[in-house]
């Protein structure tokens, strides 16, 4: 690859290129199996799980899948929170040749129907709560089969036998049935031995779904080779972190690209313990986080906000964590300086998405965090800024343009959706929507979604420049604007703000607030107070979702 600006901001240890190995995960798996056996893989509410015993039970799981008619080139859909068996699942389902499609259980069941018939999923294992909703959908569907996992499968004594009576309303039991069966009956009579196959780099690994943020949500066809590749690449940034040394925390969900990556995949290369976060929950979270003294804490802005507004937070010795590592929004100067005093560890930014398997840019680990900015493409990553109007012409260090990359992280296309696959891959490069600049180092600054511009009276308006600005204000805690519908200016710009607990801000002070750091063009015109905002799984502020309550409550009163 040829030199580029970002190159010069790379730690020494970080080259510009990688020599990768043509190796699928499931192959580093049992490579890991062997060489980290006794290291504990997963950490589940106090069960360990050795990288060994991981081995094995992926093993039997692919025997079972076999045996309730998985075969190769099936899509499996996964439907279940951070616990042991989502883990499993990934990985006995890539043994069997078959493609896991994982899915938000947060999700409706319309948006699971239109996910599992898009995918053409035959099977679906998830979890007991959501099964009785999924047994009434499957007839809508192409799912022939569910498994059904149980959260204190795998929970240590007493914990696992006091589960059920605790938790009366997250515990379900059914009946076996021929189309219906449970996780760990059927694991626990399946052989460890198994007839392993090996898919080529380039088979089809993977089938995430977009998160809807700007549409609906499309599948996103990822190879063995995306997967792997991205892997090795995170391991090669973070160049001194070393095998078996380091506990992460399993936050982000891993029917996330960050969690799968970023955590899931990550500990299974570098032979990382796994601490499983189920149901992020911040007094739950740092609980664990102490306990078992994680080196390394992936999580979004949200949840190190909530993090530091518990009492305990920063007066307990943290010197133990290593690493920050956000991603899904940008993090604000006072929540990076926050996190810095209370553990001295390093902050880092990422900027990715389901169509790049997590990763385009990344904060040069032990290198300068820069406010504001997502840090810098990855080793044999290539970006540029291009005009927003003709696709085309280059914009220079300093203007905002479409950013546009490609590299080994870059997916293969959508899936059975060729037409939208060419509108966004073009000439070889991914067309991301996002709208940003790079600096004079290489540095990328995320503007805003080019769906997201607001156009008031001719002038472009990046709705994301005056989040910032509200989020300064010490009374607002949350705050996101859109455009509405305005028969003078064509657009106007409306906010939507949640103010600190105990906090109380008005209109007024908001309008003074914003009149001294923006342009008046840009000066919200219109405020509404809100308890809340609506958010994805990874806590990102859902623009789109605004726009429609907006567009919904207007149509009501016209």
């Amino acid at each position: 690859m040829q030199n580029r600006i970002w190159h010069t901001s790379y730690p020494s240890a970080v080259p510009k290129t990688l020599a990768y190995e043509d190796i699928t995960m499931p192959e580093i798996l049992s490579r890991s199996a062997k060489t980290f056996s006794s290291t504990t893989a997963l950490l589940f509410m106090g069960k360990k799980i050795s990288f060994a015993e991981l081995e094995r039970l992926v093993n039997q799981f692919a025997n079972a899948l076999k045996q309730i008619g998985v075969k190769q080139g099936d899509r499996v859909s996964l439907l279940l929170p951070n616990i042991p068996q989502i883990v499993i699942a990934y990985y006995a389902i890539w043994r069997v040749g078959a493609i896991p499609v994982p899915n938000n259980p947060l999700y409706t069941d319309r948006e699971l129907e239109h996910q599992f018939n898009d995918s053409g999923s035959t099977a679906l294992i998830t979890l007991d709560i959501l099964a009785p909703r999924m047994l009434k959908l499957r007839d809508k569907t192409q799912i022939r089969q569910i498994v059904c996992c149980h959260i204190n499968d795998y929970l240590p004594f007493p914990l696992k036998q006091l589960f059920p009576r605790l938790k009366k309303g997250m515990y379900r039991k059914f009946e076996p049935a021929p189309d219906y069966c449970e996780f760990r009956e059927v694991i626990e009579k399946a052989s460890p031995v198994s007839d392993v196959i090996t898919p080529a780099m380039d088979d089809l690994a993977l089938i995430p779904y977009t998160g809807g943020t700007t549409g609906p949500s499309k599948g996103v066809a990822l190879s063995h080779r995306n997967v792997s590749y991205v892997t090795q690449n995170f391991k090669a940034w973070f160049y001194d972190l070393h095998d078996t040394c380091e506990r992460a925390m399993g936050i982000f969900p891993f029917f996330h690209m960050a969690g799968f990556t970023g955590v899931m995949n990550a500990c299974i290369l570098m032979g990382w313990t796994d601490i499983l976060i189920p149901k992020p929950e911040p007094k739950t979270i740092f609980d664990t986080m102490m306990k078992y003294r994680a080196t390394f804490v992936p999580a979004v802005p949200t949840i190190y906000t909530s993090l530091l507004g518990l009492p305990e937070f920063g007066k307990k010795d943290m010197s133990f964590v290593k690493g920050f590592f956000s991603g899904a929004a940008q993090l604000p100067l006072t929540i990076i300086e926050q996190l810095k005093h209370a553990a001295g560890a390093h902050v880092i930014e990422a900027h990715g998405m389901t169509e790049s398997t997590t990763i385009i840019t990344l904060t040069p680990w032990r290198g300068k965090l820069k406010v504001g900015s997502v840090g810098v493409p990855i080793p044999d990553t290539d970006l540029k800024i291009v005009d927003i109007e003709d696709g085309i012409t280059e914009k220079p260090v300093g203007e905002a343009g479409e950013i546009i990359f490609k590299g080994p992280q870059m997916l293969q296309g959508y899936y059975n959706k060729p037409e939208e696959t060419a509108t966004a891959i073009r000439n070889g490069w991914f067309y991301t929507g996002d709208i940003g600049k790079l600096d004079e180092d290489g540095y990328l600054y995320i503007v805003d979604r080019k769906k997201d511009m607001i156009i008031a009276g001719g002038f472009n308006i990046y709705p994301r420049d005056i989040d910032e600005v509200l989020f300064e204000h010490p009374k607002v805690l949350e705050a996101c604007v859109i455009g509405i519908p305005d028969e003078y200016r064509g657009e106007t710009v409306k906010a939507f703000v949640v103010s600190r607990p105990g906090e109380k801000v008005t209109e007024k002070d908001l309008d003074a607030f914003c009149r001294e750091r923006l342009t008046a063009y840009k000066v919200p015109q219109i405020y509404e107070f809100v308890n809340a905002l609506p958010k994805s799984a990874v806590g990102k502020i859902l623009r789109k979702d605004l726009r429609e309550q907006e567009m919904a409550k207007r149509k009501m009163n016209d």
